[in-house]
């Protein structure tokens, strides 16, 4: 496929360009940062940001959440077909 964008320098606002599902794990990163997190399921997904911030956050499908995680965490999270976006 020719990407007509391909010579353009990608920012955090341009759209996502890849995605993988995430089984939360309290130990391993993903396989990628991410741009944003989205669901199928609503809940909350606990997560660790590429800063190393610990927190929660409350996401419902249709709506990804913004936020550069490097990991999903399996412990206090509810959210169901979590999707990475890059």
């Amino acid at each position: 496929m020719n990407d007509l964008f391909q010579n353009q320098a990608s920012s955090l606002e341009s759209p996502a360009a890849r995605l993988a599902g995430i089984t939360p794990s309290d130990t391993a990163d993903l396989a990628f940062p991410t741009r944003a997190i989205a669901v199928g399921g609503e809940g909350f997904v606990s997560l660790v940001t590429i800063a190393g911030d610990k927190g929660r956050v409350y996401v419902v499908p249709g709506a990804p959440f913004p936020i550069r995680a490097r990991r999903v965490l399996a412990a206090g999270t509810s959210a169901t077909d979590i999707v990475a976006l890059a």
